[in-house]
């Protein structure tokens, strides 16, 4: 008799300890329970810390409140100017309403990444390639704000999503470098021809203030012929002026016209 009820005690000791440890959860403090009542949901989330539930009644499923990363895949996108490509991001989002996230979504991990990736693909399929590379914080901010507005419902809120890399054809990228280097050249030759037409300006005023000084043409000439010496030359040049040679040149002028005349009389 003794046996038995040492025997019964010692059940009841078991049971009341496993009753015990379904009773009691411990959550961390990135972590919050939905409690499940009977099959229906508590109107708060519990937690953090220890809490008590009804064991055979209750039932707790925990969420994750941290911030989450997930990198989307690389994904083929036709630009609006028909340009394919691939292109990946990443998407950072928690958890802000942990009973939304389990009761309005079966998998609020599974359906934020298929949202995602048809986001991705959808937005980048309306904006031209050049928009796409050069305006890649409008590109991101549209991303965010869409999926932000598709998943509030979830109890899911997205922070940033971010272009990670674009991969183009090689087609595409030697067709860019070919304009990129066209457009170089275009503005070497712009900036060479402005360069020309400054000095060309510039010389235009020097011969101007040289006309109304003759003199100044002289003492620039020797300021020449100086520099020329100090730079240690074998050979000086002296400029001759036209003055000088005029007279023979209308005297050729002369003799041609008179042998002109005397080839007529013949």
């Amino acid at each position: 008799m003794f046996q038995f009820i040492s025997g019964s005690f010692l059940f009841v000791i078991v049971i009341a300890v496993f009753f015990l440890m379904s009773a009691i959860k411990i959550l961390n403090e990135y972590e919050r329970g939905v409690v499940f009542r009977l099959g229906r949901a508590l109107p708060k989330a519990k937690g953090p810390g220890l809490i008590l539930l009804i064991p055979m009644i209750d039932k707790l499923t925990k969420v994750n409140l941290q911030l989450v990363t997930y990198d989307v895949p690389s994904q083929d996108i036709i630009t609006r100017d028909n340009v394919t490509m691939k292109v990946n991001a990443v998407v950072y989002f928690r958890v802000i309403d942990p009973l939304k996230a389990i009761i309005e979504v079966r998998d609020y991990w599974n359906a934020t990444q298929l949202l995602a990736q048809t986001t991705l693909r959808s937005v980048c399929g309306q904006v031209d390639l050049d928009e796409l590379l050069s305006a890649r914080e409008k590109v991101n901010a549209q991303l965010a704000e869409i999926l932000d507005q598709h998943t509030d419902p979830w109890g899911i809120k997205v922070t940033l999503v971010e272009l990670r890399a674009i991969d183009l054809p090689i087609e595409m990228q030697r067709a860019m470098a070919k304009q990129a280097e066209a457009e170089r050249e275009r503005r070497g030759k712009v900036i060479n021809a402005e360069g020309e037409f400054q000095a060309a300006a510039k010389m235009a005023e020097a011969a101007h203030v040289l006309a109304q000084e003759p003199m100044s043409l002289t003492l620039r000439y020797l300021q020449t012929l100086r520099e020329i010496a100090a730079e240690k030359n074998s050979t000086t040049l002296f400029p001759i002026p036209i003055d000088l040679i005029t007279p023979f040149i209308k005297m050729a002028n002369r003799w041609e016209k008179l042998e002109a005349l005397e080839e007529d009389k013949k």
